[in-house]
């Protein structure tokens, strides 16, 4: 029994180990595109892009909360 149980902890953590690894590169890559998006075309003067993110993300929120009182008055 406990070489069964050995074996499979040996494929969790391959099994493990490589999803963890594709996740890592699919979200750097990802991460990479979006941080160019956002230099090209939604970054203001003398922003980085950090701060723009920062901003969109407030933006965001502010419309979200514009859209939903304007919901909640139709109802």
């Amino acid at each position: 029994m406990s070489k069964i149980v050995d074996a499979n902890k040996k494929i969790e953590k391959a099994v493990v180990g490589g999803y963890k690894k594709i996740e890592d590169t699919v979200v750097g890559g990802y991460q990479k595109i979006e941080d160019k998006f956002v230099d090209t075309f939604l970054k203001e003067d003398d922003e980085t892009i950090e701060e723009a993110k920062k901003r969109l993300q407030q933006e965001q929120h502010k419309y979200s909360k514009i859209t939903q009182e304007i919901q909640d008055e139709i109802k």
